[in-house]
């Protein structure tokens, strides 16, 4: 059987969940993964990926450093009634790309913490940065029992 492995483009993985990427793995958190990095993108006027950095590993830097608000594209810091919604945003996006599956929220409670805003938010640890930060050693479905399909490529 062939089989082949994706390696995005300066390892940053756009919107495919790394455990797809990896492993052909695909569950309802992939789906979550990819609404992260969309997030992100939109808070920040940024792409995911450049040639310089990814989008993840930036703004993962930027909240680690107690910066956040360095990441939010200056269009809506001049127009926003409130800074502190958008990094609740940030802080949800953040913990859609966890580099554990197993940590990242489903979709229904991206939803319950979208919509509450007096919904205290888990502190996110460190998302997936690249795929070399992403274990190839373990296997996926032992940390996430959503995990399916193993068809790959």
């Amino acid at each position: 059987m062939l089989t082949f492995v994706l390696i995005p483009i300066n390892n940053c993985s756009g919107y495919m969940a790394p455990e797809y990427i990896m492993y052909g793995e695909i569950s309802v958190k992939s789906d979550v993964f990819s609404f992260g990095v969309l997030v992100l993108e939109i808070l920040s006027g940024q792409r995911n990926y450049s040639i310089r950095n990814c989008l993840v590993s930036y703004a993962w830097k930027t909240w680690r450093e107690g910066i956040v608000s360095n990441l939010i594209d200056p269009t809506l810091r001049a127009n926003s009634g409130s800074i502190r919604e958008i990094i609740r945003c940030i802080n949800i996006g953040l913990l859609c790309v966890q580099k554990n599956v197993a940590e990242r929220p489903t979709m229904a409670s991206v939803v319950i913490m979208l919509s509450s805003s007096s919904l205290s938010l888990p502190i996110p640890s460190e998302p997936v940065l690249d795929m070399h930060s992403f274990s190839t050693d373990s296997d996926p479905e032992d940390s996430d029992p959503e995990l399916s399909s193993r068809a790959l490529f």
